[in-house]
């Protein structure tokens, strides 16, 4: 046989190809029915690839995992624009400040809407006007009030795609929390309406029920809620690996770096590039690129009731 293969090479020929099993089962087979075979082949390949796929692919949310939790930002993730901004709306209406405040909120929601992100300094300077607006009114009261500041100006700007993934995580039998600088009052005010487990929020004090103007701490904002969603998971007994998280800002990387499920929705440029970068799952409610910017809708919600209009002007200042 080695002498065979050798006079071969040295006579230029090529050594003849020798029939697989497969192809000799099918020589006998007419082109026609050698195509339906291969064609079996291949959906018979197929099937069997989805099977694996399946099988590789964990569900999600897991059912009936008493360790895993959901936890999502609110402002710009599952409410369009910022709370303490609607929350101050309301109170205008309600003669809690006067116009030159409004002015300062409709402006501190225009830049929030064009921006489609957070910026530490706005947030700051809407938290010092909200504490000053609320000094001395008592707890009960504003309460009272931001359950019908949430029906007025909230409900209607709730992102119904991210409703639907808070919705699964409880159908799952999951618990779900939202965290979020917002005034923990306003942030259970809207958990509970939208029948979430709770709320993480920036905490104002109060002495005998009244608000003092003053914080206990910080706002609830960027590493603040990683430690906030860590100290939870410890006394509720949930393993952070197998919870998600929800964000739109790249501030609240630290928790969404906590989970194994981290989720970025309708994320601000930095965090579009860092999720990608982890390949961390990516979804986005927004429709168009303006709207990317501005929110949706752009130019309506804020003409639609008291102060609306000065947001509008800010608004057209603003729009390229």
């Amino acid at each position: 046989m080695a002498r065979s293969r050798s006079t071969e090479r040295s006579s230029g020929r090529s050594p003849e190809p020798v029939p697989s099993a497969a192809s000799s089962r099918l020589a006998w087979l007419t082109p026609r029915r050698k195509a339906a075979t291969e064609r079996t082949r291949l959906a018979g390949e197929a099937a069997a690839e989805a099977a694996r796929g399946t099988v590789a692919e964990p569900e999600f949310p897991a059912h009936g995992d008493a360790k895993a939790a959901a936890f999502f930002d609110l402002d710009n993730t599952v409410m369009q624009g910022a709370a303490i901004f609607h929350l101050g709306r309301g109170l205008y209406k309600r003669k809690f400040f006067k116009k030159r405040e409004l002015l300062k909120f409709a402006w501190q929601q225009a830049y929030f809407r064009m921006a489609g992100a957070e910026n530490a300094g706005h947030m700051a300077d809407a938290r010092d006007s909200a504490l000053s607006i609320v000094r001395g009114h008592r707890v009960a009261e504003l309460t009272a009030i931001g359950e019908e500041i949430y029906d007025e100006y909230m409900a209607d700007r709730i992102w119904p795609g991210t409703r639907a993934l808070a919705q699964a995580h409880l159908d799952a039998g999951q618990r779900v929390w939202l965290v979020t600088a917002a005034p923990v009052e306003t942030a259970a005010i809207i958990a509970r309406r939208l029948g979430l487990t709770g709320a993480l929020g920036t905490v104002a004090e109060s002495v005998g029920g009244v608000f003092t103007g003053r914080l206990v701490g910080e706002p609830l904002h960027g590493p603040a809620k990683a430690v906030a969603v860590e100290a939870l998971a410890e006394s509720e007994g949930l393993d952070l690996e197998r919870c998600a998280a929800y964000s739109d800002s790249a501030n609240d990387i630290p928790l969404l770096s906590l989970v194994g499920y981290p989720y970025a929705i309708n994320p601000d440029r930095r965090l579009r590039a860092h999720a990608r970068e982890m390949g961390w799952r990516l979804r986005d409610y927004r429709t168009g690129r303006k709207a990317v910017r501005v929110g949706v809708p752009a130019a309506a919600g804020a003409g639609a009731v008291a102060g609306g209009a000065v947001a509008a002007v800010a608004l057209q200042r603003r729009r390229r």
